[in-house]
């Protein structure tokens, strides 16, 4: 194409990062974060999680993201010592969901015993879960259960009897906490952090209003949350048909399957995902995509 891509992202924590990704592309960036992370602190979930580390009672931590690890943590040493909380969490198998809080663990020197792979889902954390705690229990029975590491109760399901908590994000992980439970699993969910509008919400009206006016040539999630909140954000301006049909005419590039998943709950056709769900692939393949794409998606 003779003109620059103009490309519409909606990220809040990253937003100069995501600008600079498409600029450096070739892209003209148009930024509207449409949302926020809002920590909610030491709640009785938190300190219901602090008393069972306490008793001994949890066999196996989950945790879904850097930002709520350590969120948890901080909610956590408003009662006790950051040296406590890490303690208490060596003595539990520990699961993280991708690189982000593998990353956390590592900077607290707390081990990690299995790491879910991309696309890094709820189906990939509840797999890498169940083939940890087979092998786990095939080492214990070949070496009489000297292994060193927290013991696991006998299973007749693959997570038969195990309490787990899991770290939150954003909104409850109800698929990840049936398919648990459904395995034997009985499941503490740990809010530490809940996803709201922004504060000023006029970047994403003020992008609702240049995509009628096909402003736009690529729409970017880079979370599943996001097409929630817009398409919030147009009903209550009594726009959420024209927003949706807008979209329609641009091309759209999702980080990854949650966000498709959700992108064509709402009808909305998923142009492009690329084949490792991080931003910096995220663009790279929507404005390498996006110039053959563009025609037929302007017809839809």
């Amino acid at each position: 194409m003779s003109n620059p891509l103009r490309v519409l992202s909606f990220e809040s924590r990253k937003a100069v990062e995501m600008q600079s990704l498409i600029e450096r592309h070739g892209g003209v960036a148009t930024i509207a974060p449409a949302m926020r992370e809002v920590s909610l602190g030491m709640t009785p979930e938190i300190q219901m999680f602090v008393d069972q580390l306490r008793e001994g009672s949890l066999d196996v931590i989950i945790l879904l993201t850097g930002v709520g690890a350590e969120a948890l943590a901080t909610a956590i040493e408003t009662e006790h010592s950051r040296d406590w909380l890490l303690d208490q969490l060596q003595r539990l198998r520990i699961v993280v969901r991708g690189p982000k809080p593998f990353a956390t663990l590592k900077k607290w020197g707390v081990r990690v015993d299995a790491k879910a792979p991309e696309p890094n889902t709820w189906r990939e954390v509840v797999e890498t879960l169940v083939a940890l705690v087979a092998d786990s229990q095939t080492a214990a029975a070949d070496s009489g259960d000297e292994t060193g590491e927290p013991p696991l109760p006998g299973l007749k399901l693959p997570l038969d009897g195990l309490n787990i908590a899991v770290q939150e994000y954003g909104q409850p992980s109800t698929e990840l906490y049936a398919a648990l439970e459904e395995r034997g699993a009985t499941v503490l969910p740990v809010p530490v952090y809940r996803w709201q509008l922004p504060d000023d919400i006029s970047p994403v009206v003020a992008a609702i209003d240049a995509a009628a006016r096909e402003e736009f040539d690529v729409a970017l999630f880079t979370t599943a949350q996001h097409i929630v909140h817009t398409v919030q954000i147009a009903e209550s301006l009594g726009r959420r048909d024209e927003w949706l049909a807008s979209l329609r005419r641009t091309v759209i590039a999702s980080i990854g399957p949650t966000a498709t998943e959700r992108l064509r709950e709402y009808g909305l056709p998923v142009d492009i995902e690329p084949e490792h769900p991080h931003m910096g692939h995220l663009v790279r393949a929507a404005i390498d995509g996006a110039g053959e794409r563009l025609e037929t998606v302007r017809n839809r």
